[in-house]
């Protein structure tokens, strides 16, 4: 058994220790908002935080979270930057097919919880990890700048 902390709940799962967390959130958990992309952490769609710090879940082993917090885009609006971009992509309408937004959410508030006031090259920093097949990063970073000065 792996003990978790998802969401600020505490949970135990039985799954080999290699397991992607990526597999445990959606197949185990039952939280199927954290998207497969690409299975090698370069599109970002799989991404959460742990600690606040976003990582791509669909390459992490379960083993190694130990006893970091896990968020997914399921509570990120119960954080203040969390709120705020989500708030802002309704705004301003970022959601093209939406499939790479939840990882999207994910990055971009974890920036804003460590820089309240990102500049473009800071943004283009935090968000280089995440593709969006759609291109709506005009957008992304139109919200991202929206939720700073919320």
């Amino acid at each position: 058994m792996i003990a978790l902390n998802v969401n600020g709940e505490d949970r135990s799962v039985d799954v080999p220790d290699d397991m992607p967390l990526l597999w445990v959130l959606r197949d185990v958990i039952g939280l199927t908002g954290t998207k497969f992309g690409c299975g090698i952490a370069q599109c970002g769609a799989c991404t959460v935080q742990l600690d606040g710090q976003p990582v791509r879940s669909c390459v992490l082993p379960v083993a190694s979270v130990g006893s970091r917090h896990v968020t997914t885009v399921e509570a990120i609006g119960t954080t203040q930057s969390g709120k705020k971009v989500q708030q802002a992509w309704l705004d301003l309408e970022v959601i093209q097919c939406g499939y790479c937004q939840s990882g999207q959410i994910m990055s971009a508030s974890a920036l804003l919880e460590r820089n309240p006031d990102p500049s473009d090259s800071d943004i283009d920093a935090a968000m280089s990890g995440n593709i969006c097949r759609c291109g709506t990063y005009a957008r992304i970073r139109a919200a991202i700048k929206q939720a700073a000065k919320a």
